[in-house]
């Protein structure tokens, strides 16, 4: 997969490091690319390698993932933070009108982007994540990422993947050996190790209870073509929650991955159809003027 390895400077000078696919000057619009909590760019190799011949894609790590810095306490994790980090990127990549492409946790800086930058927002992809956070599924995602431990090898490594994820459902091993390598990263010492900062995870609350209203940054998404997509098995964003959602916005479109948990890694037939549908009608200025929903 070819992109470019770029890194900025964030607003307090920790480096957040980027994959930017494709050409800048390509005539579709760009995607920027806003990975889970403790997830990195790698994920969307797989989008940007089927769509980068139309549009160049930007794909940040967070702070304290993959190839960006690990901020020097956890104060420097918080919301905001990560938010003004996105925006810097926004900037830096002259990213003035763009679709967001945010999972799970990237959705919801995505909601975010639109409330603080609602003119540079044409278009967002919510991957499996919604205003309602489901209060089971998100405890036990955080119980299990903060109990991370290192591993001998990949094949132990997906093999753990499996077992902590069984409605993940990835189609073959080779699926499962790349999910694993945006998971963990190989030490000096030939173990692997979770490719996060473990201080960025012990930030997050463990009660969702604590995180503010998501409704209103929801709303704030009326006037911009939206795309949501739910994995069938998915715990984290319910059927009923994509009812309340097309309550509120009656022309969202839906794409439904079936047999598939939190998240669809966007290369399943469903999801990739709905996406290039999605952007195509985004291109030419369409999208947001029908009602039908995608499904």
């Amino acid at each position: 997969m070819s992109f470019r390895e770029r890194k900025i400077a964030a607003g307090d000078g920790l480096l957040l490091s980027c994959r930017d696919y494709g050409d800048p000057l390509s005539p579709g619009t760009p995607i920027f690319c806003l990975a889970g909590l403790a997830r990195n760019a790698r994920d969307f190799d797989l989008l940007a390698e089927r769509v980068c011949d139309m549009r160049r894609i930007v794909a940040l790590d967070y702070r304290g993932r993959g190839r960006s810095d690990y901020a020097p306490s956890r104060k420097r994790y918080k919301p905001e933070i990560y938010l003004d980090d996105a925006l810097q990127v926004m900037t830096a990549f002259g990213l003035h009108r763009v679709v967001l492409c945010g999972t799970s946790f990237g959705g919801i800086i995505s909601m975010a982007l639109a409330v603080a930058r609602p003119g540079s927002i044409t278009g967002v992809i919510l991957n499996d994540i919604g205003p309602d956070l489901e209060s089971s599924a998100t405890s036990h995602a955080l119980q299990m990422i903060k109990d991370a431990e290192a591993l001998p090898d990949w094949e132990t490594a997906t093999a753990r993947l499996k077992q902590l994820l069984p409605d993940l459902n990835l189609a073959d091993d080779a699926e499962w050996l790349r999910f694993a390598k945006g998971t963990y990263r190989e030490t000096a010492d030939g173990t692997l190790r979770p490719d996060w900062d473990p201080v960025a995870i012990e930030a997050v609350p463990d009660d969702p209870k604590t995180v503010p209203d998501l409704w209103p940054y929801f709303r704030a998404l009326q006037q911009c073509p939206v795309l949501v997509i739910r994995g069938a098995l998915s715990e984290f964003l319910s059927e009923k929650s994509v009812e309340r959602m097309q309550k509120s916005k009656p022309d969202m479109r839906v794409a439904v991955v079936p047999n598939r948990g939190h998240a669809p890694i966007l290369n399943e037939p469903e999801a990739t159809r709905a996406i290039d549908e999605f952007l195509e009608e985004i291109d030419h200025g369409r999208a947001g003027h029908e009602t039908a929903k995608a499904r």
